[in-house]
């Protein structure tokens, strides 16, 4: 009998219908909250470029101004007497040295202005030309002097002649290469790259190319292009270098 009772039971349990799984509670997913993190990160990163932007044209706004002022916002018929030179062309990652060997990057000229001229060492009479109307510029500008610096950089080996001596005390006078700097600086057609003066402002752009024909008599049409663009540009630039230090005679 017990035999029978095991297979009623068996039976049994045999014929009932398979249970239904327990109910699990219902999930909740959120979707889409990755891509509200990717853009999240992308406006944050759009935001960050836009502020880098404004800080840029804050820094740059006083350049751009003086620039407008001096080539856009002038009296009908006033001319300059440098060219500009379009696009501007910034100071090269380039090595010089002092006349005493010492290296020095070039861009670390930057933070004025410079007037600068180009010769071989040996400086003929042309170059000593050059030289003094560069001192002579600066030194027109009365107090303003101390923003703009006048700089010879000298294209071959050759030894300046110690009768300059007293002269490149008062200039920043750095050896740099021929190849390398006629990559940077360029002559207007016709002429060569020591015929002119070269004016630079103080992010190391190069932007004016005094004409070659600048002597004693048409110095005063440069110095009036000196003086407007260092007034439009007043507060961008910083005065006073140390002094150079003094080279070897």
């Amino acid at each position: 009998m017990s035999g029978s009772n095991s297979s009623d039971a068996s039976f049994a349990r045999a014929s009932r219908p398979p249970s239904e799984p327990a109910a699990e509670p219902l999930g909740l997913s959120v979707h889409g909250l990755p891509a509200a993190g990717e853009a999240m990160r992308a406006q944050r990163t759009r935001s960050g470029r836009w502020q880098m932007m404004a800080v840029l044209l804050v820094c740059a706004a006083p350049v751009i101004a003086s620039y407008f002022t001096y080539y856009v916002i002038r009296p009908e018929g006033r001319r300059n007497f440098g060219e500009l030179v379009q696009p501007l062309r910034p100071l090269p990652e380039l090595t010089a040295r002092t006349l005493g060997g010492e290296a020095v990057a070039l861009d670390a000229l930057k933070g004025q202005w410079l007037l600068v001229s180009v010769a071989g060492g040996r400086c003929d009479a042309a170059c000593e030309e050059h030289l003094y109307l560069q001192r002579q510029l600066r030194e027109s500008l009365g107090r303003e002097k101390d923003r703009l610096d006048w700089v010879w950089l000298i294209n071959d080996a050759a030894e300046p002649p110690a009768a300059l001596a007293p002269a490149m005390a008062q200039a920043q006078v750095l050896r740099v290469d021929a190849l390398a700097l006629a990559g940077w600086l360029e002559p207007a057609a016709g002429q060569r790259l020591e015929d002119h003066l070269y004016l630079v402002d103080p992010m190391g752009n190069w932007m004016l190319r005094m004409p070659a024909s600048l002597d004693k008599a048409s110095a005063s049409k440069a110095k009036r292009d000196l003086d407007r663009l260092l007034r439009a540009a007043s507060s961008w630039d910083t005065a006073g270098r140390p002094e150079a230090a003094p080279q070897p005679r």
